[in-house]
């Protein structure tokens, strides 16, 4: 059994390497230190010197992929200026099958973002129980403002870099932020060009029409929704409710509790949608611009106008200021408005909680955070949610539903079958419970109690950690 020292001395020497290798990099380090910092029971083990020394390993990607990706900028007069920029995939780990991740099209894209999210990526997919393995990629690009043909053109630029390196059995990417069912279509027409041949396995969240699966734009809030609620019918969280609002209680954990919820995307808006069906009240959304929130709950008419206008009209939030019973906070995350609620969401982006949000959320009555958005609170704010809020569930369980409807896609795809979408709904439930039931029943066996964090991550660890053992990566 490793000494608690020597742990201590093993996650610095860690870590002190990988900054060294990867220099400036520091949202992958910081990916990195909160999962090895949360596995110190794990190292203190009988076996601890064998995984921190695998940690070594399954911590430095398998690949890095870089290439130029071009494309042009129209102006007002009808001028046109060659944009360039660098395309990322990061093909992080294969122990438990091809790479699979997303593709992120946005400004903040580096080679650090794409890291980090590989690296969360392994063991997100680990905890799915699909035979799946962790990649990423994107590049620097705003669709958003862009012409048709500007964000059509960057797409086919970057699958004429991407194209060698993926392929069904190889590497799948998927959509992320800035990547939606058009950005995938045009880059999956591109690859059909320049392969000559269709594979509908190399993508996946594409179109209905042509291979896709149905449910996967929905996918990843309604698994958000679909953990929260499992973790709500093992946790007697009634007596946070008064007498008054108890009633259905027992068959529908989301009555009358209210729930925070940023971002207003893909994730945002379909476990809106979920929470409202529940009898949840959804009581804000966020984008870069500002907050809007409602003391009431939003509406489902309401919630349709938000997709709406960010789905077809591709606007702010702030064109909806005078929506009826609603406040719009310009420049505010969701997170410093103070707000009560029982359970928040965070399903907006990277570090978007800090600890004076998690802060703000303690004293705001909150009792239990599901992370929608990958990585969206800091290390720092994550301790604080830990010891106050009774139920945390981080962001590899919760938001592994999209990657999971993928990996259902990729399924079907291989069959050649199209399955309805109760049919992949009650799939998801069944991948979202047993993540759940994973996370839950690892923290229990190391006597940690609902340390849904550490049972998350010792679980993903474990499992890649023993596929790279039986394939022998880790005998020198």
């Amino acid at each position: 059994m490793a000494s608690k020292q020597c742990v201590e001395e093993g996650i610095e020497n860690i870590i002190t390497d990988l900054k060294s290798r990867h220099p400036a990099q520091d949202e992958f380090i910081q990916a990195v230190e909160e999962i090895l910092v949360s596995l110190k029971p794990l190292f203190e083990t009988t076996n601890g010197s064998d995984y921190l020394n695998s940690f070594q390993v399954i911590a430095e990607p398998e690949r890095v992929v870089k290439f130029r990706v071009q494309y042009p900028k129209f102006g007002a007069d009808g001028a046109v200026e060659l944009n360039t920029t660098t395309g990322y995939r990061v093909q992080f780990n294969s122990a438990l099958g091809p790479y699979k991740g997303g593709l992120r099209f946005h400004p903040s894209v580096s080679e650090s973002i794409v890291k980090f999210l590989g690296f969360e990526q392994i063991f997100k997919n680990a905890l799915t129980n699909l035979p799946i393995g962790g990649g990423k990629g994107g590049c620097v690009f705003d669709p958003k403002g862009k012409s048709e043909s500007e964000v059509r053109m960057l797409c086919e630029s970057f699958m004429k870099g991407l194209y060698r390196h993926i392929g069904p059995n190889l590497d799948v990417p998927a959509g992320d932020i800035g990547v939606g069912g058009r950005e995938i279509g045009y880059m999956y027409g591109e690859y059909v060009r320049l392969r000559g041949q269709p594979d509908m396995g190399v993508l996946t969240g594409k179109s209905t029409d042509f291979g896709g699966s149905k449910l996967r734009p929905e996918a990843t809030g309604y698994g958000l929704v679909y953990i929260t609620l499992e973790a709500l019918k093992k946790y007697n969280h009634y007596r946070y409710l008064p007498e008054s609002r108890r009633a259905g209680i027992s068959t529908n954990c989301f009555n009358g509790l209210r729930v925070l919820i940023s971002g207003s995307g893909n994730v945002a808006q379909f476990a809106a949608e979920k929470v409202l069906e529940l009898g949840g009240i959804v009581c804000s959304f966020s984008d870069s611009t500002g907050s809007i929130t409602s003391e009431t709950g939003f509406t489902r008419a309401q919630l349709t106008e938000v997709c709406d206008l960010k789905n077809v009209k591709r606007g702010r939030l702030s064109e909806l200021s005078g929506m009826s019973g609603a406040t719009y906070h310009a420049g505010k995350s969701v997170w410093q408005l103070g707000l009560k609620c029982d359970i928040a969401l965070p399903s907006a982006t990277q570090n978007e909680i800090t600890v004076e949000g998690a802060r703000n959320l303690v004293q705001g009555g909150c009792w239990c955070v599901a992370e929608g958005a990958n990585m969206p609170t800091t290390n720092e704010a994550v301790e604080v949610l830990k010891s106050k809020v009774d139920i945390y569930i981080p962001a590899k369980a919760a938001n592994a539903g999209g990657v999971a409807t993928s990996a259902l896609e990729m399924a079907q795809n291989s069959a050649r079958l199209f399955w309805t979408a109760e049919e992949v709904d009650e799939k998801l439930k069944g991948i979202m419970n047993n993540i759940f039931s994973t996370a839950y029943s690892t923290a229990q066996e190391f006597d940690r109690p609902w340390d849904l964090q550490f049972g998350a991550n010792a679980a993903g660890f474990l499992k890649v950690y023993k596929a790279y053992k039986a394939m022998g990566y880790l005998k020198f």
